[in-house]
């Protein structure tokens, strides 16, 4: 079975820096698509992100873009999300996702795998 397994979040203030990571197994990596979404207690999860199958295409949501970079290590079968500038408006919970048949890289559906999240806390 694919497994996403996302870390680097944490508690920081404005202005700070973070960068996550998620480490793909179960499948082959480069096959994937990969996403980053965000989701805040009672709303649905956001789109942050996302990357084709190479560094060479990526898509970002309005509210992060100029902000956040995705990127990937074939390699390493592990996809980034670093993020500069963080507002207290990006605290969330931070999921990565996988697909192999994408179509619309901001929809949710368009991904089959996703990981447990981790927590990202921006103060004032």
């Amino acid at each position: 079975q694919v497994q996403l397994v996302e870390s680097g979040g944490g508690l920081v203030q404005a202005g700070d820096s973070l960068r996550l990571s998620c480490v793909v197994s179960g499948g082959a990596f480069s096959n994937y698509a990969m996403g980053w979404f965000r989701q805040a207690p009672g709303k649905e999860r956001e789109f942050v992100a996302a990357i084709k199958w190479s560094n060479s295409s990526s898509y970002y949501g309005d509210s992060v873009k100029g902000r956040f970079t995705i990127s990937r290590d074939n390699a390493k079968s592990t996809v980034y999300l670093q993020m500069n500038s963080l507002e207290p408006e990006d605290t969330d919970i931070y999921y990565c996702a996988a697909s192999r048949v994408w179509s619309v890289p901001s929809q949710k559906d368009s991904y089959a795998f996703w990981g447990q999240g981790t927590q990202v806390t921006v103060s004032s």
